[in-house]
């Protein structure tokens, strides 16, 4: 059964880090297109990262009870992820905008990317030590959300000076610390037979700070915002939901 993990876990781990060359595509689509397109990917990935912390990891968590312990767990997944985002716009909120400061953030971008990713590979690890189902969800949840951001990222590493051959190395380079922390998580696993008491309730956190602080307000940007647009966002957000609760006919 732990041969299984592990595979599920590293094939999910480097299927994440290979979404780091998505960006690729970016080059491709005028601002406008991109801006037209990318929004109901959002969308869809905020759906769907509400979906596996309610619908897959909060029922998981339930099992044993709820305590007050697990709720702290739960409340540093999101304590973190607020400490990051804010690492990451530290400097870009409060130094002039000029060429060097461009080039600099891009690498603090590239820092902040490799946490996340480090992050997202002890999430999905300890997913799949809860089962196979909870973890390809999860692993489903990552990438739908991994791709809009690597979009982002790619266009920033650009703007930041580096060429488009190297913005690819070094974001595909910062994607594999998700696998360095996949395998952190799965040697813990080995010695500590309570981690995924931490990690699950850590996991639905880190989820519910992305959806709701990064994601959700992305929706409401749009000033060109209508009926078809708002409805096509919420519809986008319904499937996400949708697709996380498909998944229960897995087992």
């Amino acid at each position: 059964m732990m041969v299984n993990v592990w595979i599920y876990t590293l094939l999910s781990v480097t299927l994440v880090s290979l979404i780091s060359f998505v960006g690729i595509f970016t080059l491709t689509l005028g601002d406008h297109k991109l801006k037209h397109s990318i929004i109901y990917l959002v969308s869809f990935s905020a759906g769907a990262l509400f979906g596996d912390v309610f619908i897959h990891l909060l029922p998981q968590i339930a099992v044993n009870g709820i305590s007050v312990q697990t709720s702290l767990f739960l409340l540093s997944g999101i304590v973190i992820s607020f400490v990051l985002e804010k690492i990451i716009h530290w400097r870009h909120c409060h130094i002039p905008i000029t060429k060097n400061h461009l080039h600099r953030f891009a690498y603090m971008n590239l820092f902040g990317d490799s946490v996340h990713n480090f992050i997202d590979g002890v999430i999905i690890a300890a997913s799949f030590l809860v089962n196979i189902q909870v973890g390809i969800a999860t692993t489903i949840a990552i990438v739908l959300h991994e791709i809009p951001q690597e979009m982002g990222d790619f266009g920033v590493l650009i703007h930041g000076g580096f060429t488009k051959k190297k913005a690819l190395l070094y974001n595909f380079l910062t994607a594999l610390t998700a696998i360095a922390g996949s395998l952190i998580a799965l040697l813990l696993s080995n010695t500590m037979s309570h981690v995924t008491a931490f990690l699950v309730p850590f996991a639905a956190g880190s989820f519910l700070y992305i959806a709701g602080s990064d994601l959700i307000p992305e929706l409401h940007k749009d000033e060109d915002m209508n009926l078809k647009k708002a409805s096509l966002q919420i519809l986008s957000f319904v499937l996400g939901i949708a697709v996380m609760m498909s998944l229960l006919f897995l087992e």
